[in-house]
């Protein structure tokens, strides 16, 4: 896949973040931080810690209301809309922490993770009981290659497999982007390859576009179109993978460490 993203000449922005600014006391975690993503683009945010990737992330989320700052999707200003109002317009997200339900199969995870996105209260409650979903959840669990475990538990997974439900339930509202927080923390080595692999995929087949926090620095070199780096709530750099390797400011703060 080209390391350039595939549409960011010939299209509007789908996220578009500008000047965003958040403070807390005295620290300013955020300091003004602008960049888009693209239709069918892979965007990797990388930082030291306290560099204010967590921050920033959250502003998008709808998690914190940035203190100035404004961020559109889709051109429409989102800025101060909440988790699942920026759910219903689009937006899957993963997190550090596992949001698996354990007690619940692989499937019905899925099917729940959806459920949030099919109507009024009045409309799911004369609904099948699945609402609809079980198709869509069985496509995306052979896509992940967990029909050996669509039926248990999700508890009884191990990390690794639980990971791959938690990402796999971020795509089942078919949303045009996702954020993705860290989808390698605590995975074993050998599975951070088959992650890269299937987003690759999923970028591919369902198009959408990523927005990926990762310490992982293989892995996001690998995965995304572009990278940007921060710095100090600051954006230190922005460009393709071949171009913050080479970029001696990103060098010194940050690969060098």
């Amino acid at each position: 896949m080209s390391a350039h993203s595939p549409q960011a000449n010939t299209s509007a922005p789908l996220l578009k973040v500008s000047q965003i600014r958040k403070a807390y006391g005295a620290i300013q975690a955020v300091a003004g931080v602008s960049f888009e993503v693209y239709p069918g683009e892979i965007f990797g945010v990388i930082g030291p810690n306290g560099s204010g990737k967590t921050t920033l992330f959250n502003s998008m989320l709808g998690q914190i209301t940035p203190d100035s700052g404004s961020i559109e999707l889709k051109g429409q200003d989102v800025t101060r809309l909440g988790p699942l109002a920026l759910s219903r317009r689009g937006v899957g997200r993963t997190f550090q922490t596992l949001q698996v339900f354990g007690k619940m199969s692989v499937r019905d995870n899925l099917i729940v993770a959806a459920q949030e996105h099919q109507g009024s209260m009045f409309s799911r409650m004369f609904a099948p009981s699945d609402s609809g979903l079980s198709a869509k959840a069985d496509a995306l669990i052979d896509q992940f290659h967990i029909r050996h475990v669509a039926d248990k538990k999700a508890g009884e997974l191990s990390y690794g497999q639980q990971k791959l439900v938690d990402i796999a339930m971020a795509f089942m509202s078919e949303p045009d982007l996702v954020l993705l927080d860290e989808p390698c923390a605590g995975v074993n080595p050998s599975l951070v390859g088959g992650i890269s692999r299937l987003l690759k995929e999923l970028n591919q087949s369902r198009g959408g576009s990523f927005v990926v926090i990762e310490h992982n620095m293989e892995f996001v070199m690998d995965l995304c179109h572009r990278i940007m780096v921060m710095v100090e709530g600051e954006v230190l750099a922005i460009g393709t993978p071949a171009e913050i390797r080479s970029n001696k400011r990103v060098l010194d703060a940050y690969l060098g460490n």
